[in-house]
């Protein structure tokens, strides 16, 4: 069972690679579940304790076959599909696949991809931590509403994430 500290100290680990640290080299399949799984799988799928299969490749072609992603360019996923998978597996605990859609085409409507991206990554990383915490955030008055958007969907990763680890897990 995960104390409170032991889950504090893991939640200050939380991290998403940011635009420039997502690979410069066009990856397969394989290597896309992999890397997804290597940053997400303490952070998702909490109800299943085999956390092997939280992210697999038949979701991901059906995330192409839905035009929720992008086809892959000669069976490789580039920066821009890392990001949107990152970004769709985060917010699938929370959202619906057309509403992760719709969100993520607010975001790059008004931003280019990578600082629409980079800005989910900072906000989420934020969130969590003010989350677990017991901080919020200050100041809402000069935000876009693009910015309080996205603020209120980081959030609500955060607190389901929080109830998860800190009352469902610690209860059980």
């Amino acid at each position: 069972m995960n104390t409170l500290l032991n889950i504090v100290e893991e939640i200050e680990n939380f991290h998403l690679p940011r635009w420039r640290e997502l690979p410069n080299v066009d990856l397969y399949l394989d290597q896309v579940v992999s890397l997804l799984e290597s940053y997400l799988s303490d952070y998702i799928n909490e109800d299943n304790d085999n956390k092997e299969n939280f992210i697999t490749k038949s979701m991901i072609n059906n995330y192409v076959k839905h035009n929720v992603i992008k086809p892959p360019i000669n069976k490789k996923y580039n920066k821009e599909h890392l990001a949107s998978l990152f970004v769709i597996f985060t917010l699938k605990q929370i959202y619906s696949m057309e509403d992760i859609k719709k969100l993520i085409s607010l975001a790059i409507e008004t931003s280019s991809t990578n600082k629409a991206y980079d800005l989910f990554c900072c906000e989420l990383e934020k969130s969590i931590k003010l989350t677990f915490s017991g901080e919020s955030y200050l100041n809402h008055s000069n935000l876009t509403q693009e910015q309080y958007i996205l603020r209120n969907v980081v959030q609500s990763f955060s607190n389901r994430l929080y109830v998860k680890k800190v009352f469902l897990k610690t209860n059980n």
